[in-house]
């Protein structure tokens, strides 16, 4: 099934201290992202790049993508094979790399999933990762490694 589907986002700037962007210092990186009927995500710089700490920043959002995404194809493929999974958290980390020039690239994503399940084989489990990544379009979409570093628990095991 070949389908396309479009996505609307929009970024406004809040930086403006009333000088614009007279020095490196003399705003802030405050913007606000908005698709229509959701709430706004209110993004910033990384701290270490003059950012609002208290806001996301650019590689957390995409970090948090592509976690997000392996997380529903890891449910759709986990359906598919009979694993019943119970609960799913994720501790995902990125490494960025900045260069000299100031230029820089994620350089890897770590996903640490541990999924609890209540049915099916924990070896199958575990092996569904592979499958999800290869589904997972914001996985498919990065020039970096998506690595997968799984813990998969019984809910019996968790229980005793």
């Amino acid at each position: 099934m070949n389908a396309e589907h479009n996505f609307a986002v929009s970024v406004e700037w809040q930086g403006n201290r009333g000088t614009g962007t007279s020095g490196y210092r003399d705003f802030s990186r405050a913007n606000e992202a908005r698709v229509d009927g959701k709430h706004a995500i209110q993004g910033s710089a990384a701290k270490t790049f003059h950012g609002d700490a208290e806001r996301w920043n650019p590689e957390e959002q995409l970090i948090a993508a592509i976690a997000q995404c392996q997380l529903l194809s890891y449910l759709h493929v986990a359906t598919r094979a009979g694993i019943i999974v119970e609960s799913y958290t994720d501790a995902a980390t990125g490494t960025l790399h900045v260069n000299a020039d100031g230029s820089g690239a994620l350089v890897e994503v770590v996903l640490r999933p541990v999924v609890t399940i209540s049915a099916g084989d924990p070896l199958v489990a575990e092996q569904l990762h592979d499958e999800a990544n290869r589904l997972c379009f914001i996985a498919n979409s990065v020039n970096f490694p998506v690595r997968h570093d799984p813990t998969i628990l019984v809910l019996d095991d968790e229980l005793s």
